[in-house]
């Protein structure tokens, strides 16, 4: 058996990004921020064996949400988050939340520097199985789930 305890973005600003996952999801921090700087390293580290040798330094923070799972926010400053860029359609494409009110959750996103890039779908005819997509300022694609991806799912 396997369970998702956190997802991991890179972002641009930390402090930023906390604010915009507590204020429109209501993630809390659970650790940190930590920093990682490689001039302060004397030995072989776990962030470098993890992240890759180019990473010479970094901040990251673990938030979670109320239903128990986290996301792990990275702000790489060396390379910085610019220099790599999103890839559109391979690789990590988008995490999933299961949100109270579409509508509000929506409103709260796009009040706080987020958009919303799809209609609200409804999956199945007379049952409120309503997904949509949306992104944070910083690009990452988040679609909203009304119910769970077992109740949305379960059975077609």
């Amino acid at each position: 058996m396997s369970v998702i305890t956190h997802v991991g973005l890179a972002v641009p600003d930390l402090e930023r990004a906390i604010n915009w996952y507590s204020k429109v999801f209501g993630f809390y921090v659970l650790a940190g921020p930590f920093e990682f700087n490689e001039e302060n390293e004397k030995q072989r580290n776990m962030t470098q064996d993890l992240l890759g040798k180019e990473v010479k330094k970094t901040r990251n923070v673990h938030l979670m949400s109320l239903g128990g799972v986290g996301i792990e926010l990275f702000e790489f400053q060396q390379p910085t988050f610019e220099e790599e860029p999103l890839p559109a359609h391979s690789g990590f494409f988008h995490i999933c939340l299961i949100v109270d009110d579409l509508v509000e959750t929506i409103e709260r996103i796009v009040q706080h520097g987020g958009k919303q890039t799809s209609k609200i779908w409804n999956l199945s005819e007379g049952k409120p199985h309503y997904l949509v997509y949306t992104k944070d300022p910083f690009g990452h694609t988040i679609e909203l789930y009304s119910r769970s991806t077992s109740e949305m799912y379960g059975g077609k």
